[in-house]
């Protein structure tokens, strides 16, 4: 019975336990460290990624609904935004962008509802370039089908 009691001596840990389970703990974190050290660059990636989505998507939607329309109309309505098209495609103007000299123009940017979320830069001809600190992609509708969408590109 005596045997199944421990002794005072045999509680606890030893200072050297501890300081040698620091030590590995601090080698373990010096190595893991690194991967998580570039998580702002990951996160600006994947917003512009996400805002390339929405151009994508609200393209193919503004399309859709330029077919169901008839296949003519100049404009088409999504979310009560009127949106401009071109060859059945939103244009690559938008009305944030005062270079183009056409107030009240909706394109893309506004179809795809980016324009209060990232930095837009209409070139005033056919193409817009959508960017957020560094990263960026480009909108193309020249009146090719369908327009081209460039992939995000970041420094």
């Amino acid at each position: 019975m005596k045997d199944m009691i421990p002794s005072r001596k045999e509680k606890g840990f030893t200072l050297i336990e501890l300081v040698m389970v620091i030590v590995i703990l601090g080698i373990l974190a010096a190595f893991a460290l690194p991967r998580f050290a570039d998580l702002g660059g990951d996160a600006e990636r994947a917003a512009i990624e996400g805002a390339r989505g929405s151009v994508k998507a609200a393209s193919g939607i503004a399309h859709s609904a330029w077919l169901a329309d008839g296949s003519s109309p100049a404009t088409i309505t999504l979310e009560g935004e009127t949106i401009t098209m071109v060859n059945g495609y939103p244009t690559a103007d938008t009305e944030a962008d005062t270079t183009d000299g056409t107030s009240g123009t909706q394109g893309i940017v506004e179809a795809a509802q980016v324009v209060d979320d990232f930095a837009v830069d209409f070139d005033g001809t056919d193409t817009v370039e959508i960017s957020n600190d560094g990263c960026s992609f480009t909108y193309q509708n020249d009146g090719s089908n369908p327009p081209v969408i460039s992939a995000v590109s970041c420094p």
